[in-house]
């Protein structure tokens, strides 16, 4: 879109598109940065756009984020912002008013001059220690939608809430990524704080806590940690896995992990694997972690990505038609992260071209995942991949040899087909050797129901998926 165009829409036309191409860079960071980054650096952002499009003014929290956020992200972003107007354009970054109001100004020449101990203290978990529990008020059980594939999780985190200390602690919640694990927790801790305001709940992930070991190990101050740590009501630890390889951080994680269950404080964790396939984990640590109840997210059914994708477009005051969501669910399966990556996008393209929402759109707006999803994901990429896995040739795939060796993974391929690609049973059975699609359903149905049951079988599908989506 030129200028031309964008003056001729009038000022509040402009104002839309210019938060239609800021949105759309966002997008595009966070599919290019990792999760924790895009989250502590981009997502806070603020940006305001001049009318014309030629500058884009970011507007950051304090002084430390802005020397940040101009040495890692600025060429960055300035370059993402003009690949997507298509003209150059100047990214000044600011402090928010009132930090502005509220601390002087440091010049530019000592972005540089904090000390390591001030480093340290300047992380970006320390930039919000506003909120000394680090609970996201606005991840909650009500906004979370309720499908088969987390209603046994939700059910448990719901009980842990109401009734701390009593059953199922710890509780331990695994899944692939950006299936709700960490909504889960804070929905927890917010229910918790709802109840008993002055509870003393700790939302932290694991990457942080193995920074206040090594920090407590410099200081020489075990004391402190032991005193923050051991005396919480409720701690939500995210992604345990990281605590691999890292034996102090392990030594000291039990030592806290028994003194919460001695005084009936609750335990609840996630990571992405069940607790006996955690690699370099101790394994009295790994018992501990399976004492209580462990369970599974998994991702997302169709009936389930519709609700989430209205419920979601709703909170962004936006309305997308029904049709448009199934088409969107149909095409984006694996996760709730990648629903609101894909709902972003349309989101921030029916703005910026002011457009209103339709399949056209949708498809034009997430023209490159689908075309990534088409060219990777096939049935006959599936067969390879599956029979790789369990050491049989392809040709078995469409044989009619039977036997348990061969027949329980075509089972499995039958339903990542189904699950994977948007051929039909009928088109599904006929590159499995001709086979009727009834049969295709009952090996659907068969690896579906066992994987509720069966954590090695869930586990094994994990690892499949996460290959075939590369």
């Amino acid at each position: 879109m030129t200028e031309g165009q964008l003056k001729g829409q009038g000022s509040l036309a402009a104002n839309a598109a210019g938060e239609g191409l800021w949105q759309t860079c966002v997008e595009q960071l966070a599919q290019e940065l990792p999760e924790q980054q895009f989250n502590t650096w981009i997502k806070p952002l603020v940006a305001k756009v001049s009318e014309d499009f030629s500058c884009v003014t970011l507007f950051v929290v304090n002084r430390f984020k802005l020397d940040w956020i101009r040495a890692q992200y600025s060429a960055k972003i300035t370059a993402l912002l003009e690949k997507i107007y298509g003209q150059a354009i100047k990214l000044e970054l600011a402090l928010t008013p009132r930090e502005s109001m509220d601390r002087p100004r440091v010049d530019r020449s000592s972005a540089n001059s904090f000390t390591a101990e001030e480093a340290t203290d300047l992380s970006p978990e320390r930039v919000s220690e506003g909120a000394k529990n680090r609970i996201n008020t606005a991840l909650t059980f009500d906004n979370l939608v309720e499908g088969s594939a987390n209603r046994m999780a939700r059910a448990a985190a719901v009980h842990v809430a109401s009734s701390p200390g009593v059953l199922y602690n710890p509780l331990f919640i695994y899944g692939g990524v950006g299936l709700g694990k960490t909504h889960l927790m804070h929905a927890v801790g917010n229910k918790l704080l709802s109840d008993r305001p002055k509870a003393k709940v700790l939302y932290i992930h694991a990457e942080q806590f193995v920074s206040d070991v090594v920090k407590a190990y410099q200081r020489k101050t075990f004391d402190e940690f032991k005193d923050r740590y051991h005396s919480l009501d409720l701690l939500l630890i995210d992604d345990v896995q990281f605590f691999a390889n890292k034996d102090r951080t392990q030594e000291e994680f039990f030592n806290a992990f028994e003194a919460l269950l001695a005084k009936k404080s609750h335990i609840v964790m996630t990571s992405d694997t069940y607790p006996k396939g955690l690699p370099d984990i101790h394994e009295r640590l790994v018992s501990r972690f399976d004492s209580g109840l462990t369970v599974a997210i998994e991702p997302p059914e169709l009936e389930m990505r519709v609700a989430i994708l209205i419920n979601k477009a709703l909170a962004e005051g936006s309305v997308m038609p029904e049709e448009v969501a199934f088409f969107v669910a149909k095409n984006v399966r694996s996760n709730v992260r990648e629903l609101e990556g894909a709902l972003r996008k349309i989101l921030a393209y029916s703005r910026f071209n002011l457009k209103d929402i339709s399949i056209q759109l949708a498809r034009d707006a997430l023209r490159d995942l689908l075309s990534i999803q088409n060219r990777q994901i096939s049935v006959e990429n599936i067969q390879k991949t599956v029979a790789d896995y369990y050491k049989i040739k392809v040709a078995d795939m469409y044989s009619k040899k039977r036997p348990a060796s061969i027949a329980r993974p075509r089972q499995i391929a039958m339903y990542l087909a189904k699950e994977l690609t948007q051929k039909s049973l009928p088109e599904i059975g006929e590159l499995f050797g001709g086979r009727d699609h009834t049969t295709v359903l009952h090996a659907v149905r068969k690896i579906s129901a066992e994987r509720q049951q069966l954590t090695e079988l869930n586990q094994q599908l994990h690892v499949l998926e996460q290959t075939l989506k590369g």
